[in-house]
């Protein structure tokens, strides 16, 4: 029952790792100075360039995007914006 437990654990593990997206950022000399990684649902998390996160970004169905701080306080919000159509 044990190996099965951890069997799960694992795929859950590597199912949740490849759903999400990542950037990278990079100074000039190359050294990381902080990442975004998308879940899928949707959560952009930022991170420092030693792995703190900094804040989280959602957007609604709506298409309002909630900017929140480390603590989670909401710091602002963006809406209303539409892509152009192509025609």
């Amino acid at each position: 029952m044990k190996t099965l437990t951890i069997a799960a654990l694992t795929v859950a593990m590597i199912t949740a790792a490849s759903a999400q997206t990542s950037t990278t950022f990079r100074d000039a000399s190359g050294r990381i100075t902080g990442t975004v990684t998308t879940d899928s649902n949707g959560t952009k998390t930022f991170r420092d360039g030693s792995g703190r996160t900094t804040g989280t970004a959602t957007t609604d169905s709506n298409g309002t995007t909630t900017f929140r701080d480390a603590s989670g306080r909401t710091t602002g919000t963006a809406s209303g914006a539409t892509r152009p159509q192509s025609r």
